[in-house]
Formats: structure tokens, sequence, C-alpha cells
């Protein structure tokens, strides 16, 4: 479970352990983790590994621990993720770089730690947590858009490379979630133009951590490929 110290990832972290998972827990931040950690249902057992997923070795290093400490990887919650609202004509490299690094490096080094063991199996599940924004660009999330449908397509090939070797692949699609993830942003052109809130309610972690848990108890045979969970006032 990658992005679990706060937001998307703490809540599912939390769903799948009131759903019995023993469940590895891996962001930046070792300290949030370790308070999730602390608040999984009943104790149920975990690990919390800070790690970077732009690291490939540290990635490989999580799971591997994951399989020695808990058991074989049979799913994988890609949920580490940046946004920032930025127009391109401010010309925010550093900030495009840093979503293309975790959003779609990220995602790459652990669907490459978990893929071979998964195929050995001829078992596993692996769920990316993507955006709408992955189906439609925003302005003022041009980049972010951009590693979105990344994810998509690298979702789908996935899927469709993997047919009937009992490999799953799910994306869930999330429309505004309240997440600390706008905090990030700091150009404030775009965040005046395209960052207010609508009034809208939006929809609160554990809304796409149930999509998670959704997808991932359907029987063996059904496989539930995309999701996209949006506030009812604020549809695509």
């Amino acid at each position: 479970m990658t992005g679990a110290s706060s937001g998307i990832g703490a809540a599912v972290a939390r769903a799948l352990s009131r759903e019995g998972a023993l469940v590895a827990l891996a962001a930046r931040r070792e300290d949030a983790l370790r308070e999730v950690g602390s608040s999984l249902s009943g104790g149920a057992r975990s690990i919390a590994v800070p790690t970077d997923v732009t690291h490939r070795a540290r990635v490989e290093a999580l799971v591997e621990r994951a399989e020695r400490e808990l058991g074989p990887v049979e799913v994988l919650v890609n949920c580490a993720g940046v946004m920032y609202y930025t127009l391109m004509r401010n010309l925010r490299q550093d900030e495009w770089d840093r979503t293309v690094e975790v959003n779609c490096k990220g995602a790459l080094n652990c669907i490459g730690a978990v893929l071979p063991k998964m195929l050995e199996r001829e078992r596993g599940h692996v769920v990316t947590v993507s955006s709408d924004a992955g189906r439609k660009v925003f302005p003022g999330l041009a980049v972010y858009s951009a590693s979105k449908f990344f994810v998509e397509a690298l979702s789908q090939g996935l899927r469709l490379e993997t047919a009937g070797t009992g490999l799953k692949v799910t994306t869930v699609q999330p429309g505004n979630v309240a997440t600390d993830l706008i905090s990030m942003s700091a150009d404030e052109e775009a965040l005046e133009a395209y960052g207010a809130p609508t009034g809208a309610r939006v929809l609160d972690p554990e809304d796409v951590a149930a999509s998670v848990v959704y997808a991932l108890k359907q029987p063996d045979h059904v496989a539930v490929n995309e999701v996209l969970v949006e506030p009812r006032d604020e549809p695509v």
C-alpha cells in the first residue's frame, strides 16, 4: 500500500485491515506511517516501511520485506502521488518533473517489483488510484492529467498483456476528494483560476477506499477494470 501515510492511502489501508488483510504500509514519512499502522482495525498485523517510490531499489526492498514478514504480495495498491495546480506558461518545471517522477515512474517501479511473482503464482491484483483527470484533461492540471493518462494507458496495456494469467488490473478514478493534495500547489495564478471550491460536497477518502475494496472483493472470474467515483454534484 503506497502513499499510505495520509488521505486516500491511509483510508484504503484501514479499509483493507477491516477486511482482514495484512498490510505493508509505504510512504516517505515514517512517523505518519506508524500512526496509521496503530489505527488499523483490531490491531491487524502490518509493517511500516519508509519508501520513496521514485527509487526502484527501495521499492524492491519494500516488496522483499513484505513477502518475508507478511507473505506473498497478493494485492498492490499504487496510491503515492502528487498534484500541482500550475499554468503551463508559468514554467514550473521542477513540479512537472516531480509529477512525472512520482506518478509515472513510481507506478512503474511498484508494478515492476510485484509483477514477476504474481505471474509466477498465477494470481494477483494491481490497483492504481488514478483520477478523473486520467479521463479528461482539466485546465491548470495539464501535467497532472498527462501523468494520469499515462497511468491509465499503462494499466490498460498491462491488463491486455496479462489476460489469461490470473492477474487483475484496476484503476480507481476519483474526482475531488477532501485531502491535503491541493496544498502542494504554489502557483497562485492557477489556483485562483481553477482551484477554487465549487461549493459541492466532495468525496471523503473513505469513499474512494470503498471503491478499492469493492474491486478487490469480486469473484476470481470477475474483473473490475475501472471505477470512476465522483462527487454527485461535480460530474465529469
